[in-house]
């Protein structure tokens, strides 16, 4: 694989890594009682705007979500690591697919927050799609929500994400444990937060679309009141810990030549 594809890839990582842990931060800090917020992917993104030189930190992490968007893009049309066409196989790919248009909005956003046009100059709904068309979108958006939560807890159980790291040729063995926790710690509390962005859309989507959509944020203080501070604090704990498993992803992950 080419060395450009590669950076390209690793700093894809490193941003992704950075959205999770400040969300799972945030998250945390509003758990605990420390002044935090639970926003989601979003707000995150704000947040960094309202901090010193917002605008430069939100450019670099708006392009390096723009480069994961591209390395997702590159699997799936590529399959550089030769996942194959077969039924599994293009599942994963499309699933890439998808996963690029995310946090290619992501990153466009990002992007388009620092160049957007000052407050008020209009804006205009007229664009929506029309009502009776939302519950099949909700519908839609909500089983793809489900099946990457299930995917998460099965990619947990099984292990199959150390199937990326050179973990034999790691002579600490400290370093493969700390790999191994942190991955399973944050497969899991994504599938839990996807699971329950999956449960809103499934609801909004049976309601016939009357319910806003819910992210992040939503399932955070969903968390918070079915079960109280202290789950709501292991999730956003395991978050940060799948932000820490993206770097490793972008200094250890093997690639196919």
């Amino acid at each position: 694989m080419d060395d450009n594809i590669k950076k390209i890839a690793r700093t894809g990582y490193v941003s992704k890594g950075l959205v999770y842990a400040i969300t799972g931060a945030l998250a945390f800090g509003a758990a605990v009682g420390l002044g935090g917020s639970s926003e989601g992917k979003l707000g995150v993104l704000k947040f960094l705007q309202k901090q010193p030189f917002g605008n430069v930190l939100l450019g670099i992490v708006g392009l390096g979500l723009l480069c994961y968007a591209f390395w997702r893009f590159f699997q799936s049309i590529k399959d550089p690591e030769n996942i194959g066409d077969n039924a599994r196989g293009m599942g994963k790919r499309i699933g890439f697919f998808f996963s690029g248009l995310v946090y290619l909005g992501l990153g466009g956003y990002a992007i388009y927050q620092i160049f957007k046009p000052s407050a008020g100059s209009g804006g205009s709904k007229s664009g929506m799609l029309p009502p009776e068309y939302l519950p099949y979108i909700f519908y839609a958006i909500a089983i793809g929500l489900a099946t990457k939560a299930i995917f998460q807890f099965v990619k947990a159980y099984k292990g199959e994400f150390l199937t990326k790291f050179h973990l034999d040729a790691m002579s600490n063995i400290n370093t493969r444990k700390t790999i191994k926790w942190l991955g399973y710690a944050g497969m899991v509390a994504r599938g839990i937060v996807v699971g329950i962005v999956a449960y809103f859309f499934f609801r909004a989507a049976s309601s016939a679309g009357s319910e806003e959509m819910k992210g992040t944020e939503e399932a955070f203080s969903f968390l918070r009141q079915s079960s109280g501070p202290w789950l709501m604090g292991l999730v956003a704990l395991g978050l940060i810990c799948y932000g820490a498993y993206m770097f490793i992803m972008a200094g250890y992950r093997k690639f196919k030549d």
